[in-house]
Parts: C-alpha cells; structure tokens; sequence
C-alpha cells in the first residue's frame, strides 16, 4: 500500500465507489462515476452551465513526496478541484489535485497523496453538495474537515493552485462551492 505522501488515484476511487453504491451517500437511483482531469480549470462556461456542469473547490491536508530529491513535506493548503453533474439518470464526477513544488528542486509541481480518513472526508463533503445543487435536499450536517492549522506561511510559488489563480488560501472557508 502506498504513503500518503504518494498519489493514489486508485484510493479516491475505491472510496468514492463505497460511499455512493448500495445505500451510500448518493442512493437515488442513478449511476456516478469518478474521473481525473489534470488540467481542467475552475471556470464553468455558459454552454457547460447549461449542460449542468458545476464546480467545488476544496482544500484539505495533504503530503508531497519530490520526485527528484524524495523530501517530504506536509501541507494544510491542498486544492482539490471537483466538476460535477447529474444528467438524466448518470452522475459524472471530474476531480483535479492541485500540486506543489519542491523547495529545494522548484521544477515540477508534484501530486499530493492523502491518508483514507482525508480521503473519506473530503468526498463526504462532495457528496453533500451534490446532495443539494443537483437533489435539492439541505447539506445538514457535513464531516468536520481535517484542516490542521500549519503555523508555516503558504508558499504561493511552490503551489499550482496559486498559479491556477484558484488557491483559496486567504479564505476563511475551507470550500469554495457552486
């Protein structure tokens, strides 16, 4: 089993499978699907509107393992981006992590890896806002997030997210959602 300083698409499946099928998060009768967009943007156009495209972006804890060097480091400012829609009786999904850079390399950004519990949480949390934007029903409660408060500044030149424009780490919200 991998780290969770790894990148492991293969977990935010497996997990998102379990919550929404046989009586899950999202038993309303219709298939989802999760899927990966590492370039997809937080921009929903007219024409995508219309088509029911929505977006969430959520920051959460994560750990980054460098390609080159193999540092770690861990980071309470991590964006994952979630496209979602309901369309006749099919749910897609389309999930972006943000990465960041090394510090000591500065050369490519790297994917986060995530423990299960952050994993669990954070797709908890989406299928909350599924639940209301594409169901109607109210959020109630949702899981607490799992946001450590790191007393290190965030490094807005390491992180993809910034670049991106989308980096949400000024806000007093953990989420930003439509």
């Amino acid at each position: 089993m991998s780290s969770s300083s790894d990148w492991n698409p293969s977990l935010w499946l497996e997990t998102f499978e379990d919550l929404v099928n046989d009586g899950g998060e999202l038993d309303y009768g219709d298939s989802w699907t999760l899927n990966f967009n590492y370039s997809q943007t937080e921009r929903v156009s007219k024409e995508e509107r219309k088509k029911g495209w929505k977006v969430c972006n959520h920051h959460t804890i994560g750990n980054f393992r460098c390609a080159n060097c193999r540092r770690t480091w861990p980071s309470g400012r991590v964006n994952v981006l979630f496209r979602y829609r309901l369309r006749g009786h099919k749910g897609t999904v389309i999930m972006r992590p943000f990465g960041q850079a090394c510090r000591q390399c500065d050369d490519v950004f790297q994917f986060p890896g995530f423990s299960e519990e952050i994993v669990e949480a954070v797709l908890r949390k989406l299928c909350s806002k599924i639940r209301k934007n594409c169901y109607n029903e109210d959020e109630g409660e949702t899981p607490r997030d799992m946001v450590k408060k790191w007393t290190k500044p965030h490094e807005t030149a390491l992180c993809e997210a910034c670049e991106a424009g989308i980096c949400n780490q000024r806000d007093d919200e953990n989420h930003l959602c439509e």
